[in-house]
């Protein structure tokens, strides 16, 4: 099967201080007066997943083949910086929506929801000149409904599920596989992509990226994602252009919790995302949309458009 070791790397650009953990000690009226570091950060990403060697003191991601990752933009960050929205293009890379305002989908009302789904994706089909195609809920607060809600407005596909039920934000879906790799076919032209878990012995171990990967000895989580591959064929990453910047601005008053799920090892994040791109030299790294594609030529769909 053509999708067989498949590795899906997704970016959620946000800046520091728009993380949900921040909310109740950042308040969205003061976002303008905050110092905008999501742009030098995204650039180092993308200078990273080149293999540049001015990316982070001179870790170089060791590849043979292009290597091709979807960014979920914030509305808000586009606005401000759509530079660097053409720029993720020009350099290959898939734009997708990660809403505008960063709201939790589960907050507000539908019409809400509905407003942030339509304008952040035609702000960045304005700013691209291009369809956007995907879409991903802020803290993964997805439901049966939103999803709806998503493929109504024009997406072709979602990756807000995350199975790890620990986490109380994360939403809740009933997804059955039905033959299309990490994929789920919701609709005839809508699909499902989860972020990667593992599940042992019936219990779901958070392997998806974020916290979880900086938290998790490097070695224990390329193992991780190896059984992920050869059980499942293919493997969604997430993480944020914030996680690799220790010298982002400190939050004062946090709880230990929210302290220590964002702080730690931003040091060590970058290198620690290198080492695991080139760890997996033989795999494919490819956008959401390029997925979706093959997913849809194997089931003789054809691409999405």
């Amino acid at each position: 099967m053509k999708l067989d070791n498949s590795i899906i790397l997704t970016f959620d650009v946000e800046d520091w201080f728009q993380v949900e953990n921040l909310k109740k000690n950042i308040s969205f009226s003061s976002w303008s007066e905050r110092e905008l570091r999501v742009e030098q950060n995204t650039l180092r990403l993308l200078d990273l997943l080149e293999g540049s060697p001015k990316a982070w003191g001179g870790d170089v991601c060791k590849r043979n083949e292009p290597l091709r990752a979807t960014f979920f933009i914030l509305g808000w960050v586009a606005e401000r910086v759509p530079h660097l929205v053409r720029e993720i293009v020009a350099r290959g890379h898939e734009v997708a929506s990660h809403g505008f305002y960063h709201n939790l989908c589960s907050e507000g009302s539908l019409q809400d929801l509905i407003n942030d789904l339509s304008d952040s994706r035609k702000l960045l089909e304005d700013i691209t000149g291009s369809p956007v195609h995907g879409y991903r809920a802020p803290s993964f607060s997805i439901s049966p409904k939103v999803l709806s809600l998503i493929a109504e407005c024009g997406y072709t596909y979602d990756s807000s599920y995350n199975s790890f039920a620990a986490n109380t934000r994360y939403g809740r879906l009933e997804l059955i596989s039905n033959g299309c790799g990490i994929a789920v076919r919701v609709l005839p032209s809508f699909f499902e992509l989860p972020v990667s878990n593992l599940e042992i012995a019936g219990h779901i171990i958070p392997m998806g990226g974020g916290g979880y990967f900086r938290l998790m000895p490097a070695l224990l989580f390329k193992r991780a994602v190896k059984s992920i591959l050869e059980k499942q064929g293919s493997y969604l990453f997430y993480m944020h252009p914030w996680e690799i910047d220790p010298q982002q601005p400190r939050v004062k008053n946090l709880p230990f919790s929210y302290r220590f799920r964002h702080y730690v090892n931003l040091d060590s994040a970058a290198s620690k995302l290198v080492d695991f791109i080139s760890s997996f030299g033989g795999c494919r790294f490819i956008t959401c949309k390029d997925y979706i594609d093959m997913v849809a030529a194997d089931t003789a769909q054809g691409p999405i458009r």
